[in-house]
């Protein structure tokens, strides 16, 4: 069915563009045109909306929201209910995270996400294994029994054409560049991440055809003077994408702000490394591997002390951009829409508000806070 939004400001992923029209059919956008040139007055067709429509938010790092944990429960139903929990905050498409885990966990993980892709769940665009092939002196929270070097049987699960976009997490020192020209031969996206690997060997996995880095500072080699470890290797080069955790607590607003002038534009991304309590009460605590996890206001912490994920959301993750780094209003929401839909991929059909785009779109309100989403053209979230 045909539907007309009328709003009253609208980003397109370039600029912002005051009372304009986005028409939908069949999920897609088929024209976005100034409001007054619209002469449809059917009010079962038009809506008109306050506030400024931006495009759907992709977040490529989500364990889990609205009380639910990926690894817990790895089911359709799971990725169901953290979709509909982010929804609520703008996330529009979204790769369920797998942490370290059993490679029977990950089959099965595997087989939710191919039976959610199927049956066409909204937002679901892949899958992200975050480990189990790490180090452990940067494992962080993710369990130390399961972490392992590489076996043919995750090498199939890592395979697997049934399951839209994949995103694997891995530390090149324990994994070979010709393992890692194999997945990504095999339509895998390498991201490196929760690592100690050195400088050459990050340098080498980058030419293996490793294209990102994972929360970004965050569990891998520091940049020194004389050691640039991976996070120098990830500043230095032009062609890879870097996630950024931008909560207050993971990052430091002026190492962020070094890495985003550092990095070539459309190169970092927002992510939220969302757990459990996103969506859920302040007083929210949850099990990871049997370690108990505890919110403290936006800030959760393992009971071994460690950070253990998020419970940021991605408009949370656009608002702190630009109180916390000082980045316009427009660049952040780049580094939640179109960024993320590049590194993914997708770039012509999410990400920017035009014709012959998909309609996942978010009306933000007046102290840009999400008021709606909309996911190929459908309401998932009305506040």
């Amino acid at each position: 069915m045909k539907q007309i939004l009328i709003v009253e400001r609208l980003f397109d992923g370039e600029a912002f563009h005051q009372n304009m029209a986005v028409t939908i059919e069949a999920g897609k956008i088929t024209a976005v045109t100034a409001a007054a040139n619209v002469v449809d007055t059917d009010p079962n067709i038009v809506n008109h909306l306050a506030g400024t429509l931006v495009p759907g938010f992709v977040d490529v790092q989500v364990n889990g929201g609205g009380g639910a944990l990926f690894n817990d429960l790895p089911s359709v139903e799971c990725i169901e209910t953290i979709g509909r929990a982010h929804a609520r905050f703008g996330t529009t498409g979204f790769l369920p995270t797998l942490i370290t885990d059993d490679v029977s966990v990950m089959a099965k993980a595997a087989d939710a996400v191919a039976e959610a892709i199927k049956h066409n769940k909204a937002g679901v665009l892949g899958v992200h294994f975050e480990g189990p092939h790490l180090s452990v002196p940067k494992k962080g929270v993710h369990p130390q029994q399961f972490i392992r070097k590489i076996s043919d049987e995750e090498l199939a699960i890592f395979s697997r054409q049934d399951l839209g976009i994949k995103v694997v997490t891995l530390a090149p020192e324990n994994v070979s560049t010709q393992v890692i020209k194999s997945l990504v031969k095999a339509g895998v996206r390498v991201c490196l991440g929760h690592s100690n690997a050195d400088y050459d060997t990050v340098v080498a996995a980058l030419d293996a055809g490793a294209s990102g880095f994972t929360h970004l500072f965050n569990a891998m080699s520091p940049l020194g003077s004389r050691e640039p470890g991976m996070v120098g290797a990830a500043l230095e080069n032009q062609d890879s994408w870097c996630g950024l955790i931008v909560d207050g607590h993971h990052v430091h607003s002026a190492a962020a702000k070094v890495a985003i002038n550092a990095k070539p534009r459309g190169k970092m991304m927002l992510v939220t490394d969302a757990m459990p309590p996103v969506g859920m009460s302040e007083d929210a605590s949850f099990e990871l591997f049997g370690i108990k996890v505890v919110r403290q206001g936006d800030r959760l912490n393992a009971s071994t002390g460690e950070l253990a994920g998020c419970v940021l959301d991605m408009v949370g993750a656009v608002n702190n951009s630009v109180t916390m780094l000082g980045l316009s209003h427009d660049e952040a929401l780049r580094m939640a829409s179109m960024y993320p839909a590049q590194f993914l991929g997708l770039e012509k059909s999410l990400g920017v508000v035009k014709p012959g785009f998909k309609a996942d779109l978010v009306l933000l309100n007046s102290a840009n806070q999400v008021s709606r989403t909309y996911i190929g053209g459908k309401i998932v979230f009305a506040k």
